[in-house]
Formats: structure tokens, sequence, C-alpha cells
């Protein structure tokens, strides 16, 4: 499979459907799509989603953010609120796809295939202010910005994001990856927007195998993937990454060859006893992906906290519990809890950096004041609303809420905020609810993906099969059909 040779035909999707149980009918449903036309390329069309509320009273609404979230909010409120003054302050004159940078990661797509000019997403008769907000003044209903002073709101978006934490890692900065065995999938200049991360990802997937066709399987390299333990965007990259690097080994993906995984020994650190949090997707993960390749060792209660680059040794902090002794009056045994550092000698380790709130909501009375949560924006998990500032509300990454981090969650936030932003205008009840509903499309090796969705309550599918399955269907859909829909669709609120 070859860059040039990824391009969708009907009948190639006509047997992609039948293979999956599913009809063409319930397929072009299930894609949202009308016909022929658009599965041949054609630009997608849909109608617009017209907003469940309105209001024409004037208001400054000030958003704060230029990613996915900011900007359809900016497209959903310029419909809904018809003489609202609509500022939005960002400083990236270019638009980031940020699930692309997976499939650059696997040699799929390049850096300018997810990138557009953020001026062809920004509503007409929205003001964009090219700046980053230091300070955010809740009590005065301010922000502060780097350049151009105080901007004054009514109503707040709160859209900044998160960040990347390289140097909670001791030993490690973001100018190590794509240096000494060292990648990550999780590097971006949003502001610049560049997207190392893929590009450095794909020519480390290049070097693994070249490495592992000089190894055997007496003698393997070794591979570390790793993931902290904070919250972090799409939590679900650090294992695509896993599978679809030793399914290049195997000889799938841009360029095939000879299977070498077995001259590879890959290990995953991560938190907790599970690749999943809920049974349905941790099941398959254990059971079936993982046996697959049999080279995978999880390390359960990992966390990477120190790197050695020139020595190539990693230390992670491992949590476990031993036995103590037996409490007679409940007929257990007292488990006591334990850390130990540990020492892990790699060829190759992709690190996943620890993940924060941006400094400027963390450092303000936005964030939450403590907690697991602080720093993160305060909010309602259901109403998006700030907890204490009722004209304040937020959509995306920075949400401090229990799930979420997605660009699939952001999509489902946007109806919800504007509905309620709107009913506080109007002095009416807030009803809109979010039910916490994410997606994460599992890519278990190179044409299968587990699309795992998920809300508060647990599994939430949305389409007519069994969600646990791998299936070259989501693969389909989300290498060729996700892409435009978010250019198209999502970023102007039409979805």
């Amino acid at each position: 499979m070859s860059k040039k040779e990824i391009k969708p035909s009907k009948a190639a999707f006509d047997a992609l459907y039948e293979s999956d149980g599913l009809s063409r009918r319930d397929a072009l449903k299930l894609l949202g799509i009308g016909g022929a036309a658009t599965m041949m390329g054609a630009p997608i069309g849909l109608y617009a989603e017209e907003p469940k509320a309105s209001s024409d009273k004037e208001a400054q609404i000030v958003i704060v953010g230029g990613g996915s979230g900011g900007i359809m909010a900016a497209a959903r409120l310029k419909r809904a609120a018809s003489n609202a003054k609509i500022t939005l302050i960002a400083p990236n004159e270019i638009h980031l796809y940020q699930p692309g940078q997976v499939f650059m990661a696997a040699g799929l797509l390049e850096e300018s295939d997810i990138q557009k000019p953020n001026s062809d997403f920004i509503p007409s008769g929205v003001t964009w202010i090219k700046d980053e907000v230091t300070v955010f003044d809740p009590d005065n209903n301010k922000v502060t910005t780097s350049k151009n002073g105080d901007i004054n709101y009514d109503f707040l978006v709160v859209a900044t994001g998160i960040q990347y934490d390289y140097k909670a890692i001791e030993g490690m900065s973001e100018e190590l990856v794509g240096q000494k065995g060292i990648s990550s999938v999780y590097l971006s200049n949003f502001i610049e927007g560049t997207a190392k991360g893929g590009t450095a990802t794909w020519q480390w997937f290049q070097d693994v195998r070249a490495a592992a066709q000089k190894a055997n399987p007496k003698n393997p390299i070794k591979v570390i993937f790793t993931q902290p333990d904070t919250p972090i965007k799409c939590g679900g990259a650090p294992q695509k990454i896993l599978y679809l690097n030793d399914d290049y080994l195997r000889g799938n993906g841009p360029g095939g060859g000879e299977d070498v995984h077995m001259n590879a020994k890959f290990t995953f650190c991560k938190k907790g006893k599970g690749l999943f949090s809920l049974p349905s997707y941790n099941k398959t993960l254990l059971e079936e992906v993982t046996p697959m390749y049999g080279n995978i060792d999880d390390k359960w209660d990992h966390i990477l906290r120190k790197i050695d680059p020139d020595k190539k040794i990693a230390t992670f902090e491992h949590a476990y519990e031993i036995q103590g002794v037996f409490d007679k009056d409940i007929g257990e045994y007292n488990m006591i809890q334990k850390t130990e550092m540990v020492d892990m000698p790699y060829d190759f380790i992709h690190v996943v950096p620890p993940m924060k709130p941006v400094d400027a909501v963390a450092n303000s009375l936005l964030g939450w004041q403590k907690g697991t949560a602080k720093g993160w924006l305060e909010c309602d998990q259901y109403t998006l609303q700030h907890k204490r500032y009722k004209n304040v509300f937020g959509i995306g990454d920075i949400l401090g809420i229990p799930i979420g981090k997605t660009g699939g969650s952001a999509r489902h936030h946007g109806p919800v905020l504007v509905e309620n932003l709107i009913a506080t205008m109007e002095g009416k009840a807030l009803t809109a609810k979010f039910d916490g509903y994410t997606v994460c499309p599992l890519k278990t090796q190179y044409g299968k993906i587990v699309l795992a969705e998920f809300n508060y309550d647990g599994e939430a599918p949305s389409f007519p099969l069994d969600a646990s399955r791998p299936r070259w269907i989501w693969w389909a859909f989300d290498l060729y059909m996700l892409k435009p829909m978010y250019w198209y669709l999502m970023l102007r609120g039409l979805m």
C-alpha cells in the first residue's frame, strides 16, 4: 500500500460494507452521505443543522482558542445569536486536523494533508484577534492579551485546549523527539501549525523496521511505548502507535516487506491494569489484539519518570501491592501500597508526555481550585457552564470533566454549549445536557479499527454493529471520510 494507492472507489466501498455485514443502504446512512458522487471524492454537502435556540439580544461574546472547539463554537454562535458581537482570540494562522497525525505516523498522510488556513473556517462577521490570552479575569468580565491589552466580554467561551508537559519527565524535552531512538506522535506547534510528531514518528517507524531486519528472535530489539498518568488528548493514541508499528514490522502498510515483527520485543507501560476502561473493548484488546502480535508485554502501573537518551535507559515508577498481616475482624489480609523505580533499557521508545491545562486557565479563578481536576476549567459536566461564573462556558480538551478529550466530544459539546449560552442570554433555564459522549477509533492494525464509543454511562454505539470488533469499515470511515467531514461540516457547525 502506497500513499498514491489510498483512493476509495465506489466498488471498493461496496465490497467493504458487505464484508462487514452492512447493506449498502445502511452503509450510506451510516456515513451520512447521499450518493455515489460523494463516494467518488466529490465535496460532502449536508443541510445545516438549525440552532435549537436563538437570540436577537445584543451581547459581547469572546471565544478564546482557535482549535476545533473554538472554531465550531464561533460558527454555531454566529447563526444562533444574530445581534451578538463575536470575537475570536487565537494566534494560529494554520489549522491542524490533529487526528491525522496518527495516519502521518503510519505513513499514510503527509503534513500538508492535515493543514488548512484558519481563515477558511472563521465565519464572516466574527472578529479575529490574532493574539494569545495571558490572563483571565472573570470577576471583571475581561481577558488580557499579550499584544492587544484588555478585552471585555458579556459572555466567555473557553476553548484553549491542552498543553504537553515533556519537562515533567526528567531528561526529556521536545527537542529529543526524532533523535536518539525517541519519538512521539504528540508533538505539534499550535501557533506555527506544524505537526512534527507525525513526521518524526513515521521516520521512527522506518528506523525501527530497519533495526528489526538486522536482529533476530533470540536477540530482538527493545521497543518501549509509554502512557502517562495524566489526562491526555485522545486516550487511545498510545495504543494506536503500538499496534500500527508492530503491524508495520509484519510487512503491512506502505512499502510492504518481509515479516520481522518477532525480531522486536514491544513493551507497553501505563497506569492501571487494563488496556481500556470498558469491559468489551478491553476484552478484545487483551484476548484478541495483543495475542495476535505475540511480542507485546504489558507493564501495568509503570509510569515514565526519567529518561537517559545517551545510555538509552528509561526509568519508570512502578506501583504495586504486597500482602500484609491478616485482619481477623474482616477476614482479609491488609494490602500495603509500595512503589519502586525500575530501569528499562531500550533501542527505541515512543514517549507520550504528561499533559496539563494551559497556564492561563490553570493560574486563574476559572480553573478548579483543588482536587484531581485542579487547573482544568471548572464547569458542570452536563451543561458545560462554569460552576461559579455563570456567563462562562467551555468546550474541548480544557474542560475539567470526567471524560471527553477528543474531537468527537468537542463536536457534541458544541450544540450543548450554544443552546445553554443562548438560554443564559435569555434568562431561561439550561436544558441542554452533554452526556459524556466520546469516541476513539482504536487502530489495531493497518486496515482495522475498533470504534470505541462511550459516554458517562458506559458504551454508547451509534451504529448497528458489534462495537468491540475490529472492522475495515471504521478504517475506511476514519481515513477517507472523517477528514473532509471535519473540514467542511464540523468546523462550520453543520453537524
